[in-house]
C-alpha cells in the first residue's frame, strides 16, 4: 500500500463488497500530477521542530477517499486515520508479527481460536473527554460489517458481544488465529458511537444505505487517539491537532500536516526544510538525498509476482508443468531487482519477509540456465511463443513494469521462451487478469493486513489461484496445508504450516514470486525515533 502508486492486487479500492468478498477485484486509483499543493514552489519553510508544540509536514502522493473509519482502506486514510482512531490492539515500532494492547489493556485467546476476550483500558476516553466503553467498540465493529465497505471482510464471520461496560469478546464460528493481526487495522478503529449514531450513523442491517455519518466524520473526527482531524481534503492535505483529552502520552507534535504533493517536488521539500518527511522517493531519489536527510530504504508488504496459467485451456504450453519450471529456472532475479532499485528484495515466497509464517530468505529461488533448459526439453515444447499481460499505466515504488516484462522478456529468450508482450490500460489489464484469461501475467499483491493467512487467496480454487487457473483439485498438497495453516492454533505451528504451503507451491504452482519493491522514507535529522511501519508508513504520534 505504498503511496505514489495505485492500488493494486489486493482486497482495497474495490467498489462495493459482494456477499462473497473473494468474487470482488481491486480497482486501479490513479493519484493526478496535478493534485498539487503550493508546496511546489513559494510555500513558507516549515521552521517548526519537534518538541511541545511544533508542526510537522508530512509529504506523500494521496491515495484517499474518506476520514470515516468504517470506510477507509486507501494507503493514505489508513496512514492518516490511525493516529486519530485507537484500535483494540496494534502494532509497535514497525514490528508486524506480534499485535500489542492499544485500546484493550490485554487480551487472551481460547485455546480453539475461536473466542477472544479484550479487557478495556478504564482510562481511555474519547476526544470529547467521554470514556470509551465495550458498547463503542460493539458499535464501531457491527458499523464496519454492516456499511459493507472495504474493511468489511476483516470481521467475516466475527460476532462482537459486550461482555460488561469495559469488556469485549469476539466470537468466530471456526478457528480464526489470524483475527488479532486483522483487528490491528486502523479501518476498525472505534468510534465514539452516542455521538456518531446522533449524526446519522448507523451499526445495523442495513447501514450501507441508511448510513449518514460519513460526511459529518469527515469534518468532525469521533476517536479516542492522540490526534483530531481539523481539515481534511481527499486533494490537497489533511491536518491533524494534538487531542487534548488523549489517555496516554501526549505526542510531541502539535500539529501534523499531510500533503498531497509529487515525489520530486518532495524531494526538494526535505531538503529545503518545507516538509519533515517524504513517503514517496524513489531509489534514486534517496541516492541524492542521502547524508543531507535521513533515509529509510527497505522492502514493502508489496508482492510483484509472475504467473504461468495453469489452465490447459487457456493455454496447453504454460500449463504445462515443466514449462513453468522452465520459466522458474530461467529467471534472473538479480537483474529484476536491478530493475525494482536499492532496497527491494527478492521474494522467496509469496508471504512477504517480515510477516509471520514467511520463508527464510536462504529458500529464494536462484538462476539455473541448465536446468530451466531441461525442463523446457522435458516439455516437448519446439521455441514456445507466450504473451505476457501486465499494466503499462502503473508503477510500484518507482518500478515500471513495463522495464520489468521487458527484462523477464529478455531472461526467458535466453532459454528458449520467447515473450510478447501485451502492455495494456490498468482497467483493460485487469479484466483479462480477474477473467482467468491471461496465459502469463506480471501482477503484485499489496497486504490487507500483516499474517500470511492473507496469502491463501493465492491457493487452489482460490481468489487469486482461479485467475492463474489453478483450480480446486489442482493441487492436494497444497490445499491441504492451506486448511491447516488456515485453522492452527499454535504459533509454532502456523509459521510451520505456511513455511511448508510456500515451499511446496515454488516447486508446483504456477505463481513464481519476484520481489518487494522499496519503500523509501525520507526525514529532516531534527525528526526522532523514525520507524517504517508496513501497513501505515509511520506512527506520526511517536515521532519527536
Amino acid at each position: 500500500m505504498q503511496g505514489n502508486q495505485p492500488i493494486g492486487d489486493n482486497r482495497r479500492g474495490k467498489a462495493a463488497r459482494r456477499a462473497a468478498r473473494r468474487a470482488a477485484a481491486p480497482v486501479a486509483v490513479t493519484v493526478a500530477a496535478a493534485m498539487m499543493l503550493a508546496a511546489c514552489g513559494g510555500a513558507k519553510k516549515n521552521t517548526d521542530g519537534g518538541g511541545d508544540g511544533g508542526t510537522l509536514v508530512v509529504d506523500t502522493s494521496f491515495s484517499l477517499k474518506t476520514a470515516d473509519p468504517g470506510r477507509t482502506f486507501e494507503p493514505t486514510g489508513i496512514m492518516v486515520t490511525r493516529p486519530v482512531y485507537d484500535t483494540l490492539l496494534t502494532f509497535a515500532n514497525g514490528d508486524v508479527t506480534k499485535p500489542v494492547p492499544q485500546l484493550a489493556a490485554s487480551y487472551e485467546a481460547a485455546p480453539d481460536a475461536k473466542t477472544f476476550t479484550f479487557p478495556l483500558r478504564p482510562e481511555a476516553k474519547f476526544s470529547d473527554g467521554s470514556p470509551v466503553t465495550a458498547k463503542d467498540v460493539v458499535f464501531s465493529f457491527n458499523r464496519v460489517k454492516n456499511l459493507k465497505g472495504n474493511p468489511a471482510f476483516l470481521l467475516d464471520g466475527v460476532t462482537a458481544t459486550a461482555k460488561d461496560e469495559h469488556t469485549v469478546v469476539l466470537t468466530t464460528a471456526a478457528a480464526d488465529p489470524a483475527l488479532p493481526f486483522r483487528i490491528a487495522t486502523p479501518a476498525l478503529g472505534v468510534v465514539n458511537s452516542k455521538t456518531v449514531a446522533a449524526h446519522g450513523g448507523s451499526d445495523a442491517a442495513g447501514a450501507d444505505q441508511g448510513d449518514k455519518a460519513e460526511q459529518f466524520l469527515n469534518t468532525d473526527s469521533q476517536g479516542s487517539g492522540p490526534y483530531k482531524i481539523t481539515k481534511y481534503d481527499v486533494s490537497s492535505e489533511v491536518i491533524l491537532t494534538r487531542n487534548d483529552n488523549y489517555w496516554g502520552s501526549k505526542p510531541k507534535y502539535a500539529k501534523v500536516v499531510v500533503r498531497n504533493v509529487p515525489a520530486n517536488t518532495q524531494q526538494l521539500n526535505v531538503l529545503s526544510g518545507e516538509s519533515q518527511i517524504s513517503l514517496d522517493m524513489s531509489p534514486d531519489q534517496a541516492v541524492k538525498v542521502k547524508g543531507q536527510a535521513q533515509v529509510l530504504q527497505q522492502p514493502t508488504p508489496t508482492t510483484a509476482f509472475l504467473f504461468s496459467n495453469d489452465n490447459p485451456a487457456t493455454s496447453p504450453t504454460t500449463s504445462n508443468k515443466d514449462f513453468q519450471e522452465a520459466v522458474r529456472y530461467g529467471l534472473d532475479y538479480k537483474s529484476l531487482l536491478d530493475v525494482a532499485g536499492a532496497g527491494s528484495a527478492q521474494a522467496a515466497g509469496i508471504v512477504p519477509s517480515f510477516f509471520t509464517g514467511a520463508l527464510d530468505p536462504s529458500k529464494v529461488i536462484v538462476r539455473d540456465v541448465p536446468r530451466a533448459k531441461a525442463a523446457l526439453a522435458r516439455a516437448g515444447l519446439n521455441n514456445p511463443s507466450v504473451d505476457l499481460y501486465y499494466a503499462s499505466d502503473v508503477t510500484i515504488n518507482g518500478i515500471n513494469f513495463g522495464d520489468l516484462g521487458a527484462r523477464v522478456q529478455a531472461n526467458l529468450k535466453e532459454v528458449g521462451i520467447t515473450v510478447n508482450l501485451k502492455p495494456a490500460p490498468t482497467q483493460t489489464a485487469l479484466d483479462s487478469y480477474r477473467n482467468g484469461s491471461e496465459a502469463m501475467g506480471l501482477w503484485w499483491w499489496q497486504a490487507d493486513y500483516p499474517d500470511a493467512s492473507d496469502y491463501l487467496a493465492f491457493t487452489p480454487g482460490e481468489l487469486v489461484g482461479l485467475r492463474a487457473g489453478w483450480k480446486a483439485d489442482a493441487n492436494a498438497e497444497v490445499t491441504g496445508l492451506a486448511q491447516r495453516a488456515k485453522v492452527a492454533t499454535t504459533d509454532a505451528e502456523r509459521v510451520a504450516l505456511y513455511k511448508q504451503m510456500q515451499e511446496a507451491m515454488n516447486k508446483t504452482g504456477p505463481f513464481i514470486p519476484l520481489l518487494q519493491p522499496a519503500q523509501v522514507i525520507a526525514a529532516n535529522n531534527s525528526v526522532k525515533n523514525l520507524h517504517y511501519n508496513p501497513i501505515w508508513y509511520i506512527d506520526v504520534d511517536q515521532l519527536g
